[in-house]
């Protein structure tokens, strides 16, 4: 069965990717019922912006001070996009058929992976995205494992877990305790009767929007960080691997998006540590999970906290 104390703690780590990427999907679901499919893509676009804010300001540089201002680029580069894909291609459709937004979303996530894909390719100095790109090492979140009794943890593991951590608790105090936060909860609930009571709705789902893009970006970082490199198509698998996690935790639960990451990657990792299952059938096992929760507890093992709109 290998170590399973090592398996658990990388479990962990992946576990807190697919949260930070599924709490974008759940903050826009919950909202506008809408399954941003090209949810996966603002995530890979928050690691290419993290890339290029090295690249422009610090090449060659690993000390730790770089990091956050990385995470500052990959932050605008994401919610720049998310805020341009909800006005140009989602808003428009919002009274269309569900079945509209969710042809568009493809179709932009297609979009966004050719266009970083080309984009990369004309820029003198800069690697091209047809291939992976070496992501910046930096000093203290990079580096030697730390042993921690019969595991090693990875530095950026650390940091990925700890980025989940401060996220969860910020988006609870946004949510529950400001005024844009309870507006959300508002439109949520009836975004008509919230509308006549003086909230902006579109403001609000923008601001959705742009904290689940976000979120997206530091998982982005993460992953750049924890990988040792980036590409184009990164934000394929881990969009669908969040949106299971979503759908696990329950869609439309910030909460539940957070443990439906955390429980999927500790069972990729258990079934990977199986012999007649393997690294190589992970995905295989998570994709059967999210059909078996569908099949017996559509609601997620949180229960969905959105309301069924006519």
């Amino acid at each position: 069965m290998g170590d399973i104390p090592q398996q658990l703690v990388n479990g962990l780590t992946n576990g807190s990717l697919y949260a930070l990427i599924a709490v974008g999907y759940t903050v826009v679901y919950g909202i506008v019922q809408l399954i941003n499919f090209a949810h996966g893509e603002v995530f890979m676009i928050g690691a290419f912006g993290a890339l290029s804010t090295y690249f422009v300001l610090f090449k060659d540089t690993t000390a730790i001070w770089v990091l956050p201002v990385m995470m500052l680029g990959a932050i605008l580069a994401s919610v720049g996009t998310a805020v341009l894909m909800e006005r140009i291609a989602y808003r428009p459709l919002r009274s269309a058929p569900r079945l509209a937004p969710l042809i568009t979303a493809i179709g932009i996530s297609i979009f966004l992976q050719e266009f970083v894909r080309i984009f990369y390719g004309t820029i003198p100095g800069f690697p091209s995205a047809k291939s992976k790109i070496p992501f910046p090492r930096i000093d203290v979140v990079t580096g030697a494992a730390i042993p921690f009794g019969p595991v090693q943890i990875q530095r950026p593991a650390l940091f990925t877990m700890g980025c989940l951590l401060v996220c969860g608790i910020f988006l609870w105090w946004f949510i529950n305790k400001t005024k844009q936060g309870r507006a959300m909860q508002a439109v949520s609930q009836d975004p008509d009767t919230a509308r006549l009571m003086g909230i902006n709705v579109d403001q609000i789902i923008v601001i959705a929007f742009a904290v689940g893009a976000a979120l997206a970006a530091i998982a982005g970082v993460a992953q750049g960080l924890q990988n040792n490199n980036i590409d184009f198509k990164m934000g394929f698998m881990a969009g669908l691997k969040a949106f299971t996690a979503a759908v696990l935790g329950g869609i439309g639960n910030v909460q539940g998006a957070i443990v439906g990451g955390l429980a999927l990657g500790v069972a990729e990792a258990l079934a990977s540590a199986v012999p007649w299952i393997g690294g190589t059938w992970k995905d295989v096992f998570a994709f059967a999970l999210l059909i078996l929760v569908l099949v017996f507890r559509p609601e997620g093992l949180l229960g969905a906290r959105v309301v069924d709109r006519a």
